[in-house]
């Protein structure tokens, strides 16, 4: 059986080995500093070091949130594979779950009319429910957040990274045209070599030139374009991040109803521990029963503010939130809203806009 060998141009790969060799010869002497080398204006390097930050940063913000919803690096790799062959992810129950599930069954084998077993199942259906939050959470992070970063880094920075590569060659090939024509220009005068005058080849190594120069411009302003448009794209990603705050945000705030749901039950079970709604203490609790008859303000936030326990609020410079008087009076704190959260904000840290 003859088999017919594949065809190989000698010829071409004989001059491409020959380009690659003389582009490493070139770039040894442009760090040895024998070889001049065409440099990119100021505004094309900022560019381009704001691209390499923005790789940076978004692959460690990707990989640092995949590791917070995912803390399995085996599950995020089988979930990875599943996107790639876009099959549908594996369900898989959650820590959580799981304790909720013995939780129950623990319960059922005690028995569900004594106080244990009781609290117990009832424990253990409010597991579930936090697994499910995660499992939301989770999903919705993946959609809102992950994917994007995902499709930049994927897309378009693939596409920055590639015409990059495509204007360093470019520009090789540019300043190997540069160095024939001065080397041709050095030779003006001389004795004709291989049938060639200087003049001649002068002439060649110019138009030679004036078409790389050509072929530079043209992949310098393509990349440019690219660059530039990094801006436009973390607007985007901006976006991204409140969409993903506000899944936290639902996610923690379901999280403290099942739970403060979870301690009525078991409130109602009797129990040694007495009822307190979840994230407040008793300070912060009674704070919010005297201010309901307050009228609630808004305020501007003048500068940031870290909480100094679980009776505060963490506040944000030029945020507006809802505020109230305490009752009793207290000259150092009024009583804040952020949403679903609640706690007492310093005075200091405020400028109330509504009369």
């Amino acid at each position: 059986m003859n088999m017919k060998m594949p065809d190989f141009n000698v010829k071409k790969l004989v001059k491409e080995a020959g380009n690659q060799l003389s582009r490493v010869v070139q770039l040894t002497e442009e760090k040895l500093g024998t070889s001049e080398k065409t440099e990119l204006d100021s505004h094309f390097e900022m560019l381009a070091e704001r691209a390499d930050s923005a790789k940076k940063w978004t692959e460690k913000i990707l990989g640092d949130t995949e590791s917070v919803l995912i803390p399995n690096p085996g599950n995020r790799a089988e979930d990875f594979i599943f996107e790639k062959i876009e099959k549908k992810k594996p369900t898989r129950l959650s820590n959580l779950e799981y304790m909720g599930l013995d939780m129950i069954e623990a319960g059922a084998e005690f028995g569900s009319d004594g106080p244990y077993g009781s609290a117990l199942t009832k424990v253990g259906q409010a597991e579930q429910k936090l697994g499910q939050c995660e499992r939301d959470f989770i999903g919705s992070s993946h959609s809102c957040f992950i994917q994007p970063l995902r499709r930049f880094l994927d897309g378009e920075m693939k596409t920055i990274i590639k015409e990059r590569g495509i204007l360093e060659s470019k520009r090789l090939d540019l300043d190997s045209c540069k160095n024939r024509v001065r080397k041709a220009r050095s030779m003006l005068g001389q004795q004709a070599k291989d049938g060639i005058s200087p003049e001649v080849a002068l002439d060649q190594a110019e138009r030679e030139l004036r078409v790389a120069q050509s072929d530079f411009d043209r992949q310098a302003e393509i990349t440019k374009l690219l660059l530039e448009n990094i801006s436009t794209t973390q607007s985007s990603h901006l976006r991204h991040l409140h969409a993903f705050v506000e899944a936290q945000s639902r996610y923690h705030a379901h999280c403290v109803q099942v739970m403060n749901d979870l301690q009525r039950d078991l409130a109602s079970l009797g129990g040694p521990q007495p009822y307190i709604p979840v994230g407040l203490d008793e300070k912060a609790d009674a704070t919010e029963t005297v201010v309901q008859n307050n009228p609630q303000k808004r305020a501007r936030v003048l500068c940031s503010y870290d909480a100094a326990d679980a009776t505060e609020l963490n506040l944000t410079a030029n945020e507006v939130i809802f505020v109230t008087e305490c009752n009793p009076p207290n000259g150092d704190y009024m009583f804040g809203k952020q949403g679903l959260t609640k706690g007492l904000v310093p005075r200091a840290f405020l400028e109330v806009i509504d009369d």
